[in-house]
């Protein structure tokens, strides 16, 4: 679980409800549903225009995976490809097929069966890079899923504050109902950047964040297959993971 993240919206929050009962106001005065609707409705709206099923579908499951799952942990992988490495140069690449390594991530899964089948140590490298790249590509494209809305909800929120003064300027004639008509108005406003700059944008950023520490990951589980498949010695091995264990931080 990420508990900084998760964090990071309770302060949030709480900033924003402490600051609203600071000067005696009621919670009441933030939430308006019209409000609400123009602003998320809308915004989801132009996303389903701009997206395809498929990848929506698949930001929406990032969601639970950045905030309530914890990524592999380079150092332990590290001491995984260490061990297959003593275990071939003794064995040979085939004694790594009975090697209980307990569950593996899918990469690394199919790196090792590569390995083990004999593969081309080039075609190997070319093969998981791809997919490497390809991951990165595609969860990039979910990111971007959240940066349109963190960029189309503040203009709808615009949009969402101009309806409520129109509707406001029914009521010149009552003073009373054209003051609670302009502050619904600048509820909308609300909605739209603070939905942009609380959720929606960091959301982005932490997609990006996650799956640069899994493609660190990977590139590392790469490095480390390739180097048994060359035969390098422990010690070379070693140096080579050790750089990605100073800059691996998630």
């Amino acid at each position: 679980m990420n508990k900084l993240g998760l964090f990071g919206f309770f302060v949030i929050i709480s900033c924003l409800l402490f600051s609203q009962l600071y000067h005696g106001v009621s919670l009441s005065g933030l939430l308006d549903l019209p409000a609400f609707l123009i602003v998320f409705g809308g915004t989801l709206g132009a996303v389903l225009v701009q997206s395809s099923a498929k990848q929506l579908i698949h930001a929406l499951r990032l969601l639970p995976k950045i905030f309530f799952t914890t990524p592999n942990s380079l150092h332990k992988q590290s001491l995984l490809i260490q061990k297959w490495s003593n275990k071939s140069r003794k064995s040979g690449l085939l004694s790594l097929e009975s090697d209980d390594n307990g569950d593996l991530d899918p990469f690394t899964e199919k790196g090792l069966a590569m390995l083990v089948d004999g593969c081309e140590p080039l075609v190997l490298q070319e093969i998981l890079q791809q997919d490497i790249d390809l991951e990165s590509e595609h969860s990039e494209r979910s990111a971007r899923i959240y940066d349109s809305m963190g960029g189309y909800s503040p203009t709808i929120g615009i949009i969402g504050a101009v309806m409520g003064l129109i509707q406001a300027m029914g009521y010149l004639n009552e003073p009373d109902k054209l003051g609670a008509g302009i502050a619904v108005a600048f509820i909308a406003t609300i909605y739209g950047v603070g939905f942009a700059n609380f959720i929606y944008l960091p959301i982005a950023n932490k997609i990006r964040l996650y799956y640069q520490y899994i493609s660190l990951y990977n590139e590392m589980t790469l490095i480390g297959l390739l180097a048994i498949a060359y035969g390098e010695n422990n010690l070379l091995l070693k140096r080579r993971l050790h750089g990605y264990l100073d800059r691996g931080s998630y």
